[in-house]
């Protein structure tokens, strides 16, 4: 088999559980706080994360190279998590998944004042035409926008920020310490508030919080092997598989069909990450940010794909 159509069927599975995932913070959401549900995620993620920790051989401390950095990327993470995993639970998915997918245009917009990245025209017109598709699904002054749509887009930017921090710093930092500290974060920052909103957890529920993490784990497995089978610019296209995951499930498990804007606009905002990701494929590697964040808006809540790249010399 062709090494970059493995690498797409194995990116189609990663995304594939992500929206699985997805679907189970939905219906956790239903009945629990997001900050319950966070906390939880980040309680049985922790095993599975030991296992990456134990395979970082590189010498050195936990004390960040880049403390201000790490410390706003952390920050970033917490809050991209809990708006996540908020706006999940009380809209339809497909709509979430629309306004997440801004984030590679933020990226590059974030690119620029961060890595000293020059983005040209062609670019920008991109980027533009990606923002009046989420305009567009979010119809202001016709729809009425709920708490849950300012948590998407808080989580789209929260998330573009904590990836270009790692373009940033990445080379500098161990793995543990890049993938870590947001863990922690979450895990401390919600534990602080979960006896404001506790709920008491049946055993079906707690099998629930398991199988999100285990989902966030194997899809992150998926995503690196892919990642180092195929290019770039053949598995970075394969998140927006996750549309039409999120419009199966909606019609399956909550009776949700997208609307005429959220297909409109995913279609608009889709198909500028498209020309994106096409166009850094044939530009220097340095000038590159959204293809090499490479993974889904970081939530601080599973280990996250990047930095466990970076031990591949072609991802250096």
């Amino acid at each position: 088999m062709n090494q970059n159509l493995k690498a797409a069927l194995m990116a189609l599975v990663a995304f594939g559980l992500f929206a699985s995932h997805d679907v189970l913070i939905k219906v956790l959401g239903g009945g629990y706080s997001p900050v319950q549900i966070v906390f939880f995620s980040v309680l049985f993620s922790f095993p599975l994360a030991m296992l990456y920790l134990l395979r970082d051989a590189t010498p050195g401390t936990l004390i960040p190279v880049h403390p201000w950095w790490m410390m706003g990327r952390t920050v970033a993470a917490v809050i991209t998590g809990f708006c996540a995993f908020y706006a999940f639970s009380v809209l339809p998915l497909a709509q979430v998944y629309a306004i997440l997918f801004a984030s590679p245009l933020l990226i590059t917009i974030l690119a620029i004042p961060i890595l000293g990245e020059q983005v040209k025209l062609r670019r920008w017109i991109a980027v533009g035409v990606g923002l009046c598709g989420v305009l567009v699904v979010l119809r202001p002054g016709e729809a009425e926008l709920e708490l849950g749509h300012l948590a998407a887009l808080v989580s789209a930017v929260c998330g573009a920020f904590a990836s270009i921090i790692v373009r940033k710093i990445g080379r500098d930092e161990r793995s543990v310490v890049i993938m870590l500290y947001p863990m922690m974060a979450n895990f401390v920052v919600m534990a602080m508030l979960l006896p404001l909103v506790y709920q008491p957890l049946p055993l079906a529920d707690l099998g629930k919080l398991a199988v999100i993490a285990l989902f966030a784990w194997t899809a992150g497995r998926f995503l690196i092997a892919a990642y180092n089978a195929g290019e770039a610019v053949v598995v970075a296209p394969m998140q927006y598989s996750q549309i039409l995951w999120a419009s199966l499930y909606g019609v399956l498990f909550f009776d949700e069909t997208p609307g005429t804007s959220t297909i409109i606009g995913s279609a608009i905002i889709i198909a500028s990450g498209l020309f994106i990701v096409l166009r850094e494929s044939k530009t220097p590697g340095s000038e590159q940010p959204v293809l090499r964040t490479r993974s889904r808006p970081e939530t601080g809540t599973t280990p996250r794909v990047s930095p466990f790249l970076r031990r591949d010399k072609r991802w250096k």
